[in-house]
């Protein structure tokens, strides 16, 4: 059996490390970045970068990326790269604005490195760019041929980000284990290109032991806006060791529903790792070997933190069983990431596992609040 796993060139985290930025450019023998970043993320990072490169008498370029990460999108910013005569892309941001600098320094054969600025997803570390349309639905996802060069990723910027971006963070990196024992199981083939190592099942057990034991007190760190070790190593948790679960580690049922709802129009206030939250509830309804204390102290973690695990949570309370009903047979077709569990899904177990997610969400929280 082909097993396989792929790793970033090279993975720094720290207060302060952004400042690096500059060093980092010239030690590849570069000279011309162009720097991707939106307006937030520009705003809180634009003196440190200047200032790096300004330091190492390098010239930059710049494109403010606002809106989707469509492909049209993307061929402008090559556009200007070629324009600019830039050599290396540096990508500032969330989840889209450093997809969608992945796959310009794909397109272009140049060296990329990702700054995450917020906590948002587990994007950064991986090979892959998802596609969405102007209206913001995925419509898809390339895997380029190699991880970024280097993952810089300064906490003292994303201490500073707002607590739901990291709570979506922890939703999306909560699922990686549990979609890397479904795939294990079922041996399939990942974004590795092979079966799940013994090292990804590792890192995704360790990312989500991480997180059950430090959220509580790195969020405290984030209300007091300091960094601590314990934030630390919940980052460490959702952007490394989420990023290489996923990708080598395998998705399977909360991973559709959390690319996939975005076809749902009441779902577009809704950030990734949220739709995946209730991915995961939906994929732990599904699963008949999840033995149920398990599948609770998942439940009451996503509860206590106030994570979506209902549809009215996703303002999906009104969708009729008719338009849920279509969703799942389009997501359970072949391709699809229901498919990488060990017994078949079909359409009517998506639809029954995602009725039985949505109660037993609303019944977890009720008890919750009870005890509370």
């Amino acid at each position: 059996m082909k097993k396989a796993i792929v790793f970033p060139a090279k993975y720094v985290q720290g207060e302060g490390v952004l400042a690096d930025i500059g060093d980092i450019i010239q030690s590849f023998g570069l000279g011309k970045p162009m720097l991707i970043w939106g307006n937030h993320a520009r705003a809180v990072t634009n003196e440190i970068v200047l200032s790096a490169l300004d330091t190492r008498s390098l010239d930059h370029s710049e494109w403010v990326f606002v809106g989707e990460c469509t492909e049209n999108e993307s061929r402008n910013i090559e556009d200007s790269v070629i324009e600019n005569r830039c050599d290396i892309i540096i990508g500032l941001g969330g989840g889209k604005c450093l997809d969608i600098s992945k796959a310009v320094a794909a397109h272009l054969g140049l060296r990329i490195v990702v700054c995450p600025t917020i906590c948002a997803s587990d994007a950064p570390t991986s090979a892959c760019t998802v596609w969405y349309d102007e209206n913001g639905a995925c419509t898809g996802f390339d895997l380029w041929p190699s991880n970024p060069d280097v993952i810089l990723v300064d906490t003292g910027i994303t201490i500073h980000s707002p607590k739901r971006m990291l709570m979506a963070g922890i939703g999306d990196a909560m699922a990686t284990y549990f979609e890397a024992e479904a795939s294990n199981r079922s041996h399939a083939i990942t974004c590795s290109g092979g079966a799940p190592t013994m090292s990804v099942m590792a890192l995704a057990e360790l990312c989500y032991k991480t997180l059950i034991k430090d959220t509580d007190a790195a969020l405290s760190a984030v209300e007091a806006g300091v960094v601590t070790p314990a934030y630390e190593r919940l980052i460490e948790a959702c952007i490394l060791l989420s990023g290489i679960g996923w990708e080598s580690g395998g998705l399977a049922t909360a991973h559709t529903l959390g690319n996939n709802l975005s076809t749902f129009s009441e779902t577009h206030s809704a950030m990734h790792g949220e739709k995946v939250t209730f991915g995961l509830v939906t994929q732990l309804m599904l699963d008949q070997d999840m033995p149920m204390d398990e599948v609770n102290q998942v439940m009451d973690f996503m509860v206590e933190h106030r994570l979506p695990v209902t549809l009215e949570a996703l303002k999906m309370g009104d969708v009729t069983d008719e338009r849920l009903m279509d969703f799942c047979e389009a997501n359970t077709q072949p391709g699809s990431f229901t498919n990488n569990h060990s017994f078949p899904v079909g359409a009517k177990d998506l639809f029954n596992a995602m009725k039985a997610a949505d109660v037993y969400g609303k019944k977890r929280i009720a008890a919750h609040k009870k005890v509370s």
